[in-house]
Formats: C-alpha cells, structure tokens, sequence
C-alpha cells in the first residue's frame, strides 16, 4: 500500500457511508473541521465496523 492510501481509505468509506467530505475529514477544509481526537475516534469505528462486517460475512459463509 502507497503512503496515503489508508487514509484515503478512510475517507472514501466516511463519504460514503458517513456522508463526511474527505476535505473535512482529512483536516483539509477551513470552513468545517474535525479535530485530531474526533478523526481518530472515527478511524476507529470504521475499523470496527469493517471488522464486524468480516466477521458477519465469514459466518454467512460457513453456514452454506
């Protein structure tokens, strides 16, 4: 993975799913902004609910 690219990750994920401009998210944007502990805090859900969804998509799997 380039440099960049997770965090380009993260914020295609929180725009489609969030509906959260990457500007804004990645601290681009004047006008609205997302502190560091804010952008942290969403990171990590976004881990987490990617997780679960792995996890989710496994059992489904295993019970064909």
């Amino acid at each position: 993975m380039k440099e960049g690219d997770s965090e380009a990750s993260y914020a295609h994920y929180a725009l489609h799913k969030l509906k959260i401009r990457p500007g804004v998210l990645m601290g681009k944007s004047p006008l609205d902004t997302i502190d560091r502990k804010e952008r942290a805090f969403i990171y990590a859900s976004i881990d987490i609910h990617v997780e679960n969804e792995k996890k989710a998509m496994n059992k489904s799997r295993k019970k064909r």
